[in-house]
């Protein structure tokens, strides 16, 4: 059996239906207002008191990143990022979640909304519903906020979900974002392979520029000679362009090397 035979199986599975439904009806159960939830965080997550990070704190160059939603901001920070639970407060309202919001170790401010506290929940329960909740749902910044927690729990295996979501042309452009961007961190060899695809995919022009700029954070060795084949030989001359700038960013000599034949020819 191929490892593509492997990853299409994989990507065929459903995010587990028991885990997700049992927490979904606990969410669905607690009253209209804020429902909040703590689970176990993967290694090198933490949190300050106005952002995340999932890098333990620090970048390679020594710059702490910072994540709150699914921005990344870098830049020196003050105070200590504090290991911990991973928190998330979902507003329900209408019988469904509009809103979502994310921290880790601190406990939320204090609110004038009604809070229905659910506890500890298994993190492999909490990340199964919200990537199911992204998934199946039409607001795109719910789906993204809802990914993003979802990558952060500890044990989870997120990039087969990610990869359908990033896959299906009917979700939402933010939420296909945001799991595209996820899987650039997340997932590996695995997630390279299928940014290209999605990358090659006939659709979304703006989501495909998203996978081409998620390959360009993959490591050097996966990230350089996937945009090198995107600038050499991609159909759609936007995405050609989108690649050599990205490549014009790795400092890299087979970039380089790219660069002078372009010039020459």
């Amino acid at each position: 059996m191929t490892i593509h035979t492997i990853l299409a199986g994989l990507l065929l599975l459903p995010v587990c239906a028991q885990a997700q439904d049992g927490l979904a009806r606990r969410v669905d159960a607690a009253p209209e207002g804020e429902v909040r939830i703590s689970f176990a965080a993967r290694p090198g997550v933490c949190g300050w008191e106005n952002g995340i990070s999932t890098r333990g704190g620090e970048s390679r160059d020594g710059n702490r990143v910072m994540i709150s939603g699914s921005s990344t901001l870098s830049g020196r920070w003050d105070g200590e990022c504090v290991e911990g639970p991973v928190r998330v407060a979902l507003t329900r309202r209408g019988g469904r979640v509009t809103a979502i919001r994310t921290r880790v170790g601190h406990p939320f401010r204090a609110t004038s909304a009604r809070v229905t506290d659910l506890g500890t929940v298994d993190a492999r329960e909490a990340s199964d519903y919200l990537l199911a909740l992204a998934e199946r749902g039409t607001d795109g910044e719910v789906g993204k906020d809802a990914i993003f927690p979802a990558t952060l729990a500890e044990g989870q295996v997120a990039w087969p979900a990610l990869m359908r979501i990033a896959r299906r042309e009917s979700a939402p452009r933010d939420t296909r974002n945001s799991a595209v961007f996820w899987l650039s961190e997340v997932a590996g060899e695995a997630a390279t392979r299928g940014l290209q695809e999605i990358a090659d995919d006939d659709g979304d022009q703006e989501v495909r520029k998203h996978a081409v700029f998620a390959l360009s954070r993959r490591p050097r060795n996966e990230a350089v000679p996937a945009l090198i084949r995107i600038a050499r030989s991609h159909r759609d001359p936007e995405l050609r362009r989108t690649a050599l700038f990205w490549l014009g960013h790795s400092n890299d000599p087979r970039a380089l090397a790219l660069f002078e034949e372009i010039l020459k020819n």
